[in-house]
């Protein structure tokens, strides 16, 4: 799938339809020549329904359907015969998905299970009809309720990309290769910078039959929080993943600075980011003799955090990388 067809933003506009109107009828037959009130009620109006679709990855589905309105709810008749209730409509997304109110930013739900059913918006509930009010005082009501108006409004839907692992790292540090490499994943991969511009998944495959999910989240550059490069866009993608997989190529001018620079990127845009496990790889290793690897590990590693060297190329360190990682997530 091309970078055109991820959207992980959209701004759709719904309206639940209407309840059916309650009937006013008087019964009538032969030899029955005042059968009382039998009006039925109306239906209920179609409810706006968004349901959960693993298969599913993109809100590229809703990028040219924006609309959608349910039936109304039929109205009632006689024989206290209840209205057909409208039709729902139901809207998939992918999992990982938030619902937004337009208008006050607020969150209302969120969509994180296969199946999962939301009632973004209700139908309105059908009016009663004139059997209903039929009393010892009033045996002959000629009156019934109107239905309840359905509701509208415009609501924004946004994607965070579900997975166990996300690649942090700058433009060009080897984030899409190592995906490429350890997953069946292929992104596109070329020698300039922000050749990623959508997060691409892949599938690691363990030991035992055993997998977890990795996530390559495009390029992050100093002042991303604040719109610069590709800005803070994919930055709410990495709140899915329990894992930060921080990349770092080792031919790097300062590997501390650039990883200090990174995380205060994430801080920025969300503290909370700084409470997941983090794991620093020095990709791009294949350059580096024994000796080199212990003066970076001596001298140049960030404290606080495990690093690991590893080559996507020279296919080095990987599995050593996939041990750490399923230790982490378990």
């Amino acid at each position: 799938m091309t970078e055109g067809n991820f959207v992980d933003y959209i701004k759709i506009y719904a309206s639940s339809g209407k309840g059916g109107r309650g009937s006013a009828h008087l019964h009538r037959e032969k030899y029955i020549t005042k059968g009382g009130p039998d009006g039925g009620d109306g239906g209920r109006g179609g409810h706006i329904i968004l349901r959960g679709d693993k298969n599913m990855w993109t809100l590229f589905h809703l990028k040219f359907k924006r609309h959608f309105r349910a039936e109304h709810g039929g109205d009632g008749s006689s024989s206290r015969s209840t209205g057909q209730d409208g039709s729902d409509v139901i809207v998939p997304v992918p999992l990982g998905t938030i619902i937004r109110n337009a208008d006050t930013d607020e969150v209302l739900h969120e969509v994180v299970e296969d199946g999962q059913e939301i009632i973004l918006l209700e139908g309105g509930k059908g009016g009663r009809g004139n059997w209903h009010f039929k009393s010892s005082t009033n045996q002959t009501p000629r009156y019934a309720q109107p239905g309840i108006d359905g509701q509208e409004g415009w609501y924004r839907i946004e994607l965070k990309v579900l997975a166990d692992v996300g690649l942090v790292g700058f433009p060009n540090a080897g984030k899409s290769t190592l995906l490429s490499v350890i997953t069946a994943a292929k992104p596109k991969i070329a020698d300039y910078a922000f050749t990623t511009l959508k997060p691409n998944l892949g599938i690691v495959e363990y030991r035992n039959h055993q997998s977890f999910v990795m996530a390559d989240i495009p390029g992050i550059i100093e002042g991303a929080a604040e719109g610069k490069g590709l800005g803070h866009h994919f930055l709410r993608h990495i709140e899915r993943n329990s894992t930060l997989l921080f990349l770092i190529p080792a031919d790097s001018e300062d590997i501390k600075k650039e990883y200090e620079i990174l995380l205060n990127e994430l801080r920025k845009h969300n503290p909370e980011l700084l409470d997941k496990d983090r794991l620093l790889a020095i990709s791009k290793s294949d350059m580096l003799d024994d000796e080199l690897k212990e003066e970076i590990k001596q001298d140049f590693l960030p404290e606080g955090i495990e690093a690991l060297f590893i080559s996507s190329v020279a296919q080095q360190g990987l599995m050593e990388l996939k041990d750490k990682l399923w230790k982490m997530l378990n």
